[in-house]
């Protein structure tokens, strides 16, 4: 089979398209041929040396295809099954850009009827982290349905990013008002069409101004990407006891606001990253972004807000650097023929 593989960490460059043998699933996997692989920020920050571990890589976390193979002891899915693939690389050598991976059963998802492979690679990182970013892990894991975010308001910093629109959608769906930051009309447009309410420019004008001609009694929960440059901001709007969801660290590395300003709204920061995220809110999100997808909620492409960018997987350090250069939408891997 191909396989894209790294042994060394570094620019794209290092990335080889060779021939591997088929891998064989064991006890508790699958084998799936792949037909998309969606491609990260993860995926390029590991390879450039963020994370080592393994002699040689196969990057790739999120995934689509068909079951092609079950090992013993598997009973939920059998070979012709359409499925999405979530953290296939996570605490593994070998991930989805490839034409077969070996998951095991639990990062193995049923692709809902009608849902393409296009959109099954696109959710795994970003719908996963968007869905944890709108709830909080107090007694029990919090779900998302419709209805659930029925009365709240919610904002998105960087609502064009993968997970900003992801985010868009699912509070969309649940119920809640949506308002999003965005850096041009251009992303503003591509926000709408996810479904936001309300943009507005964060590079021109009085940002919270601007969002409270909108919501004047704040927002309920704020999706963080930029906390270093938007914490400011996020004290000013966040109600009491709400809760800032940080994801992400663009704009710097070091996070320094005022304690008693926090305090004195009894808020929650919650901080966020899925690969120590525990197994039953990892399971809790992948089922309700299946029920999304299901109903038609999660959608791709540009009348959705995700622009497609597809690169043949012997492009994958293409694919990479369009990511890393901050390519606007979804970069997906043409594995194989659907």
């Amino acid at each position: 089979m191909r396989a894209v593989t790294y042994r060394e960490t570094g620019p794209s460059s290092v990335l080889r398209l060779g021939d591997r043998e088929v891998p064989e699933p064991g006890p508790g996997e699958v084998r799936v041929r792949v037909v998309r692989s969606g491609v990260n920020p993860t995926d390029w920050k590991f390879r450039a040396g963020m994370v080592a571990g393994h002699d040689e890589v196969t990057p790739g976390q999120d995934g689509a295809g068909v079951v092609d193979a079950v090992g013993p002891g598997v009973t939920s899915f059998a070979p012709g099954d359409r499925v999405w693939l979530v953290l296939a690389q996570h605490g593994r050598p070998h991930g989805t850009a490839a034409d077969f991976t070996v998951q095991p059963v639990e990062r193995v998802v049923a692709l809902p009827d009608g849902a393409s492979f296009d959109l099954g690679a696109s959710l795994g990182v970003p719908a996963v982290t968007a869905h944890r970013a709108l709830t909080a892990h107090e007694d029990g894991p919090a779900r998302l349905a419709p209805g659930a975010l029925a009365g709240r308001t919610v904002l998105v910093a960087g609502g064009a990013g993968a997970v900003g629109n992801a985010a868009i959608q699912l509070a969309r769906w649940a119920g809640a008002t949506v308002v999003t930051t965005v850096s041009s009309d251009e992303k503003g447009a591509l926000a709408v069409a996810a479904g936001a309410h309300h943009t507005v420019n964060y590079t021109v004008g009085d940002t919270a101004r601007e969002v409270r001609a909108f919501a004047p009694d704040g927002v309920d929960i704020a999706v963080e990407v930029a906390p270093a440059q938007n914490v400011a901001v996020d004290l000013d709007l966040v109600k009491v006891h709400g809760l800032v969801s940080i994801y992400a660290n663009n704009g710097g590395d070091e996070l320094t606001m005022p304690l008693r300003a926090a305090f004195g709204k009894n808020l929650r920061f919650q901080f966020l990253i899925l690969y120590t995220l525990h197994e039953h809110l990892l399971r809790a999100a992948v089922d309700d972004v299946s029920a999304a997808v299901a109903a038609g909620a999660l959608r791709v492409g540009e009348d959705a807000g995700v622009p497609l960018h597809h690169y043949p997987l012997e492009q994958a350090a293409a694919a990479h650097d369009a990511v890393e250069g901050g390519a606007v939408g979804k970069v997906l891997l043409d594995v194989s023929d659907a």
